[in-house]
């Protein structure tokens, strides 16, 4: 009796410790859970940093004390303060956070696990999202790192700061800063973050001398920020940035107009002084930061973060060099609006910008009608968000680089607009989550979403995306514009908008 109980015991505790894996990372063990076909080992809501709140609100991220037993990691933390996640235009709720919880004590990470042992070393994909820098989440649906772990990768989603919680400079905080400089908090939390894959992915099975990382619009913007930073130099060694680049200037400023932001932050929040703005509850700051008339909180070039001459710096090649993944879907022109401007003042506009350039521009970008206007517009809008970052992310780059265009349109949703190619939605193919989006989908989506998360993977582990019976991939220069373009089929095309970026560049990146 005694051996069939002793038997029994040890059954069922190898049984529950396989349902419930447990892994020591540099700060104390945690206990994940696993997937349902019992092949992935999931971690969620792993805290890589100390909660930036009270007197760390407006700080770089401080360290996460250690603790004694065994934390907890089987659901996701909170996502970061912002307004109510809530589905919009083209984003079904499978692109948005999870409506709650919400909390400035925010700073976790996710990781997904094939690897059993820790010899197994695999490359390690770190997932950061988009959402403007002012919104977005680790949880969103299609951004679930199952199956891309099946597919041989540890994958690691991370929170960072956004909004006035991640993004806001100000003259005291500068001060204070020790370094003479504020803001970028965000890219902080991220670096934070990647130190905490050098310190403990190995007890996943992951390889830190093997880091990509990855990221889609805002997240894009993240990927290049880091690419430029020297905090973040050693961290990576392969990077994936998506629909938009710090090139793009959207959401760029230098480091005094980003302080005039935050001090009339300060006085819209009836404050005198940072003491005072950090006893503001965080509801109160969302709100008030919604109402502020001087535009959003992005990125700033503080010369300490990032350079102050992003451009300068990748011209003389001072950034972190690595294989580089990148590009944009055809719909990032559309989504930030429509012009309905008349083909006369389109031309009026182009010599006014351009000057002696003009009917060179008017060659490269034509327009006869109000329509075509419209249509040309949204392509300079394009090429201008996530086009010309893109293809001089790669010129700037002494590594390999891998420019695509994807053009693909998923299947109707029934009583739902068709909005085409839209923004982030490439995601879930490439990040093989078409299961966690609500679609009809055809044999010809399945059939994208393997060729396309496969050359992630491949590149992930190699910095090539080539492999096995993948149509090939041919790396970018400024001389072949060799450039991969997917609609319903995939195609590789020579100096594709090669004359474009020529203009752009020469005209608009000095």
């Amino acid at each position: 009796m005694k051996n069939y109980l002793l038997s029994f015991f040890l059954y069922f505790t190898v049984f529950v410790n396989a349902q419930n894996p447990i892994v020591g990372t540099s700060n104390g063990k945690i206990q994940g859970i696993t997937s349902t076909d019992k092949t992935v080992r999931i971690f969620k809501g792993i805290p890589f940093a100390a909660a930036p709140i009270d007197d760390l609100r407006w700080k770089g991220p401080q360290p996460v004390q250690n603790w004694k037993g065994i934390k907890q990691c089987k659901t996701f933390s909170a996502s970061p303060m912002q307004n109510k996640p809530q589905p919009f235009y083209c984003w079904s709720e499978e692109f948005i956070a999870q409506a709650e919880p919400i909390k400035e004590d925010c700073l976790y990470l996710n990781v997904w696990t094939t690897a059993k042992a820790k010899s197994k070393k695999q490359p390690v994909f770190v997932w950061i999202y988009g959402g403007g820098l002012k919104s977005g989440s680790a949880n969103c649906a299609i951004y679930d790192g199952e199956e891309m772990a099946k597919k041989g990768v540890i994958f690691v989603s991370l929170n960072y700061r956004v909004g006035v919680f991640g993004f806001m400079a100000h003259p005291e905080l500068s001060k204070e800063s020790g370094h003479q400089a504020s803001g970028n908090y965000g890219f902080l939390d991220q670096i934070a973050a990647l130190k905490w894959v050098q310190k403990s992915i190995a007890a996943f099975g992951g390889d830190p001398n093997n880091v990509t990382i990855a990221g889609q619009s805002a997240g894009a913007f993240s990927v290049t920020a880091l690419i430029a930073s020297p905090f973040a130099k050693g961290l990576f060694h392969k990077a994936i940035a998506q629909s938009g680049g710090l090139f793009s200037n959207m959401l760029n400023q230098n480091l005094r107009k980003s302080e005039e932001q935050g001090v009339v932050f300060m006085k819209k929040a009836n404050t005198k002084s940072l003491a005072e703005l950090r006893k503001k509850s965080a509801e109160e700051l969302q709100i008030l930061s919604n109402e502020l008339e001087v535009g959003r909180f992005g990125t700033t070039m503080d010369g300490y973060v990032l350079p102050i001459n992003l451009l300068e710096h990748f011209k003389k090649g001072l950034h972190n060099q690595t294989p580089i993944l990148t590009g944009w879907v055809t719909g990032d022109g559309s989504f930030m609006g429509d012009s309905d401007m008349s083909v006369e003042d389109y031309k009026k506009e182009a010599q006014a910008k351009y000057g002696d350039k003009a009917d060179a521009f008017l060659s490269i970008f034509p327009a006869a009608t109000a329509e075509e206007v419209k249509t040309v517009k949204q392509k300079l809008t394009l090429l201008g968000f996530a086009g010309e970052p893109a293809h001089l992310l790669a010129s700037f780059n002494a590594k390999a680089s891998y420019l695509y265009e994807f053009g693909h349109v998923a299947p109707d949703k029934p009583s739902f607009p068709n909005y085409g190619a839209f923004h982030t939605s490439e995601v879930p193919y490439v990040l093989h989550n078409l299961h966690t989006w609500n679609r009809p989908w055809q044999p010809l989506d399945k059939e994208l979403e393997n060729i396309f998360s496969s050359y992630w993977v491949n590149f992930a582990k190699t910095g090539n995306p080539n492999g096995g019976n993948l149509p090939e991939w041919k790396s970018y220069d400024k001389q072949s514009g060799i450039i991969m373009v997917v609609a319903d089929k995939m195609e590789s095309k020579s100096g594709f908008l090669k004359k474009e970026f020529d203009f752009l560049e020469k005209n608009e990146s000095n």
